[in-house]
């Protein structure tokens, strides 16, 4: 891991510091777009009237929350 972390550091001639700074924001971003999505479709499941659109809600929600 430090390796890699060193490698894009000079890739992108910047501190080791700086990218996992960089990494920490962008994982807090994708965690904080996920949980968005995740409510986004909680939301259309509980207002869905549609057997088939459930379903297939309940089934991605099952994948955002179980993996693959």
């Amino acid at each position: 891991m430090a390796r890699r972390v060193r490698t894009l550091a000079r890739a992108k001639k910047a501190s080791a510091s700086r990218v996992i700074a960089e990494l920490v924001e962008s994982g807090l971003e994708a965690q904080d777009a996920e949980r968005g999505r995740f409510l986004e479709l909680a939301d259309r499941l509980t207002n869905s009237k549609d057997p088939a659109e459930q379903e297939r809600i309940k089934e991605e929600l099952a994948r955002l929350t179980f993996g693959d």
